[in-house]
């Protein structure tokens, strides 16, 4: 059941819809996160009650904004059906706690800083990566996993070579990782190398089969599953919005069954004009 009348609830999906409109409340989030910048330098008093005054207007904005979009549902529930309209809800509710000397007052600034991410669920983009991002990582963890194993069993190794020659580096399995990890983000992990060649001359071979797991296997089987997915999130943004190959294929077959009706029609009218001119 609608929850507006007919008439104020065009005009709210008119304004929901302009493009105009999503421009302004891109701009008006930019603002708010430059705001939160400027508040973090050593300001003038009048400078501070300035954006005091421009946050209330920004957090106003925001209501303002959030309850046309509600309003321009057809039911209210169709809203938070959305996970994207929830987390702006959410966004624009915490938003609402005032700023002052109370307690609250590092909570509220802290809340309002992600204010910044409501430019995810404003632009198409961002989302279907923020979304692509979110459904890769259940399969990104299997090779997480398989890192973590391939670590764990480097480290074993280098610490029972390697302890003799540096014990900061190579003292035990969990400082032996963070030896490889830094190995594997090469942060001078050529200085690591030269020591312990020093006495094992050709441990450059396990530096090398180390950082070709890492750095090259699993970093690109970690890129391929990103891309995999945004490509698949890509294809199912065009389906639902009716845009590029995707949506026109999505449209073909969503219509398919009308254009058999429709030529089934045509191919019987065609058949009794035979039969009737055959008389």
């Amino acid at each position: 059941m609608s929850f507006m009348p007919s008439d104020w609830k065009a005009r709210f999906i008119t304004i929901r819809s302009n493009k105009m409109f999503e421009m302004v409340v891109i701009s008006i989030i930019i603002l708010s996160a430059m705001m939160i910048g400027a508040s973090t330098y050593d300001i003038a008093p009048y400078w501070i009650n300035a954006l005091r005054i421009l946050d209330i207007a920004v957090t106003v904005f925001f209501l303002i904004e959030i309850l046309i979009r509600m309003a321009a549902e057809e039911r209210l529930k169709d809203f938070f059906r959305s996970g994207w309209n929830i987390f702006d809800f959410v966004i624009v509710t915490v938003s609402l706690i005032p700023v002052d000397e109370s307690e609250m007052v590092l909570l509220a600034r802290l809340l309002r800083i992600f204010r910044v991410l409501r430019l995810i669920s404003m632009i198409p983009e961002l989302r279907i990566l923020m979304n692509a991002l979110i459904i890769a990582i259940p399969r990104m963890g299997y090779v997480v996993l398989l890192m973590f194993i391939i670590f764990y069993i480097y480290a074993a190794v280098g610490s029972f070579l390697f302890e003799s020659i540096n014990q900061v580096l190579w003292g035990d399995i969990s400082i032996a990782m963070l030896t490889l990890f830094r190995v594997a983000t090469f942060e001078d992990w050529t200085d690591v190398m030269y020591e312990t060649m020093t006495i094992y001359r050709f441990s450059w071979i396990y530096y090398l089969t180390f950082i070709f797991l890492t750095a090259f296997v699993f970093l690109n089987m970690m890129i391929g599953i990103v891309l995999d997915v945004m490509q698949t999130e890509h294809e199912k943004y065009n389906r639902e919005h009716g845009e590029g190959e995707a949506g026109e294929v999505h449209w073909l077959k969503e219509h398919a069954g009308e254009m058999d009706q429709r030529l089934d029609r045509i191919e019987g009218m065609l058949q009794q004009l035979t039969e009737s001119s055959k008389r």
